[in-house]
Parts: structure tokens; C-alpha cells; sequence
């Protein structure tokens, strides 16, 4: 099969053959038909986060199942599924607790007297976050996916496996934002578009959108922002304080920046709640003002949407069939599996929300 393969930090990803083997056990074969390019991925290239090569990254995939292992009982082929990085063990602790997003064994290597799972010449090759999704076939776990009706459009699908999932999930699962509530999200990609809608759909009655580009603060108010922020302008604080009226409820980081994150609690009303979900680089820290604790305001993380993604991804189709869910005005571009490394440009650069790789 053709995968786009990662060789190290500051390298382009490179088309290559690789081969995979059989399914065994659990697991499954996946015919990727759409894969999303998350900004995740790109803390790998530009070496934020150590990844060891050669590597297929890749983790926002929507497919149809093509093989099935002999253990396998929850899909067969010709099942349209979506692809999920939290694989799930299903018997520690955080599964059984109900958060299955933590869960304590997710790894689904496969022992060491067994074949591996893909190789390049010769090689075995990682498969970023059990996924590997920049390549024509995925071979996962049956925990790794969830059945979908097939009437639902892969491409769009494809979104609710990383970035819709996580944006809606930090709203409505990790912060439980409360109906009528007054919202801020930093940054307009794609997760933080998903965060947006998140909070329209759960019924906040005021959502400020944060970015320095204007076409994205354009898409935000598309998507459900009842006011936007240009913080190249002005500051963003200022700014969401001024038009709240004291600062909000709610605030969701959506960049992966530690300014930002500051910037999210220091926006807060008293007794308001800052939900951190971009991936902050490895080593930096979060500095907060101390006394503002004791007006009982609050900082805390978000692990994909703190999905249950077997009950959630379904739900999330359903909220786009009734068109309550924007997600095909969520992808500014689509492209081939070739044009991987120019959509990562487009990120950096800011051109895009979200590109879609397509594949035949």
C-alpha cells in the first residue's frame, strides 16, 4: 500500500510502498477513504513532541472496513467506520469508571514473537496513536473504530475522528457548559471551530471567538460566534472582558499556546471555568495569578472531548444529518495522499481550517 512516511523532526514525509500484514486476533483492516490533517500531527514534524521514525502519522481517518480478524465480533467488512486515537482496553480503571478516553492500557503493539504490523524496507514502522492514517489501509484494533450509518459522507465523517470530536467533547464533556452560559474560545482551526459549535449546539448565549487571522474569525462567526476578537489588534482579555461584561463563564484554548492558555483563565468571570485543549509543547509552563483562586476560578485539561467516542461519534453524525453540526464548511481543502506536506504548509500559514486527504 501507498503511506506517507515520517522519517524524523524537520523532514518532509515521503511516499512510500509499505507493506502490511493479515489481520490477527482483534484486529482490523481499514480502506482509508478520507483522512483529515490535524495540527497534532504537525508537533511531531516540527519536533514539539518525539516520535520515533520511520513512522506513519495520520490519526483523523474515516474508512471502510476491508478484513477482520478471527476474534473480531463488533464489525465485518463493508462496515463504514471512524477511526479514534483513544483505543480502549476496556477492563482497567478508567474504562470501567467510564473514561474510557484515559485509558490506562491503550497500546495495541503486537508482541514481540508475532510479525509487525507494517513494515518499510524491512522495517517495522510506527503507527502514530495506533491510527497511522496517511496511507490507503489501517490496520487497528476493533477498539479503535465505531460503526456509522452509511449514509454518512467519509470526508466529513473523517472530522469527527480527531478535531470535531475533541472541540465538541471539551464543551459539552469535559466542561459540562451549562445552557445560557457566556463562552471564549482561543484560536479558529479546527478543533477550536468544533469548540465553537460545541457551544452553540449546548445553548450558550454568547460565544467570543479568538484568532489573528481574519478569514478564520469569519468562519467562527459562520459557525455559531456571536462576537470575534482580532487579537493582532488588541488585547484579547481586554477584549472579551469588555464585551461580556466582566469576563466569561467558559473559556476553551484551542492553539496549543502557553500565552494563550494564560490569556483563557485570565479572561474568566469569577467562578468560570478555563478548559485547556491544545497540545502545549513539551517543558513549558502554565503560569496563573494565585489570588484568583479565591474567587474560585478554575484550570483544567481536556483529553480528546473526554470522548466516549462509541456513544458520542454516532451522536456527532446525527447532529450533522440534521444539520446541527457544520462539518462540510469545516474543510477548506481537499487534496491527495501526495499533497500531505503542502497541507501542512497551509496550516502553519494559516490558510485553512481543516484539508481533507482523499483517497480512491
Amino acid at each position: 500500500m501507498k503511506a506517507a512516511v515520517f522519517h524524523g523532526a524537520h523532514q518532509p514525509l515521503t511516499i512510500e510502498d509499505v507493506e502490511i500484514d493479515r489481520p490477527r486476533g482483534r484486529e482490523v483492516i481499514v480502506r482509508t477513504v478520507a483522512s483529515g490533517v490535524c495540527h497534532s500531527d504537525l508537533h511531531f514534524v516540527d519536533g514539539l513532541y518525539p516520535l520515533q521514525a520511520p513512522a506513519i502519522l495520520g490519526h483523523e481517518a474515516a474508512g471502510i472496513v476491508e478484513e477482520v480478524g478471527d476474534q473480531v465480533t463488533y464489525v465485518k467488512p463493508g462496515d463504514h467506520v471512524i477511526c479514534c486515537l483513544s483505543v480502549f482496553c476496556g477492563h482497567c480503571e478508567m474504562c470501567v469508571s467510564g473514561r474510557p478516553n484515559l485509558c490506562r492500557a491503550p497500546s495495541r503493539q503486537r508482541s514481540a514473537d508475532m510479525p509487525p504490523k507494517l513494515t518499510w524496507r524491512g522495517t517495522p514502522v510506527v503507527q502514530f496513536a495506533n491510527l497511522g492514517a496517511y496511507a490507503e489501509k489501517m490496520l487497528v484494533h476493533e477498539n479503535a473504530i465505531v460503526k456509522i450509518r452509511e449514509d454518512m459522507p467519509l470526508a466529513a465523517a473523517a472530522l469527527i475522528g480527531c478535531g470535531v470530536t475533541t472541540g465538541v467533547g471539551a464543551v459539552l464533556n469535559t466542561a459540562k457548559m451549562e445552557p445560557g452560559a457566556s463562552v471564549a474560545v482561543f484560536g479558529c482551526g479546527g478543533v477550536g471551530l468544533a469548540a465553537i459549535q460545541g457551544a452553540r449546539i449546548g445553548g450558550a448565549r454568547m460565544i467570543i471567538a479568538v484568532d489573528t487571522v481574519e478569514s478564520k474569525l469569519a468562519k467562527a462567526k459562520e459557525l455559531g460566534a456571536t462576537h470575534v476578537v482580532d487579537a493582532s489588534s488588541r488585547d484579547p482579555v481586554e477584549a472579551i472582558r469588555e464585551i461580556s461584561g466582566g469576563g466569561v463563564e467558559y473559556s476553551f484554548e484551542a492553539i496549543g499556546l502557553k500565552r494563550a492558555a494564560e490569556q483563557a483563565f485570565e479572561c474568566l468571570a469569577i467562578g468560570g471555568t478555563a478548559t485547556i485543549i491544545g497540545m502545549i509543547p513539551v517543558g513549558q509552563k502554565v503560569e496563573l495569578d494565585g489570588p484568583s483562586f479565591l474567587q474560585e476560578k478554575k484550570i483544567q485539561g481536556s483529553a480528546m472531548g473526554s470522548n466516549r467516542f462509541l456513544r458520542d461519534m454516532p451522536r456527532y453524525v446525527e447532529f450533522y444529518m440534521q444539520g446541527r453540526l457544520k462539518l462540510d464548511e469545516m474543510i477548506t481543502r481537499t487534496g491527495r495522499l501526495e499533497d500531505v506536506n503542502d497541507a501542512f504548509r497551509a496550516m502553519k500559514a494559516g490558510e485553512v481550517a481543516r484539508t481533507v486527504l482523499l483517497f480512491d
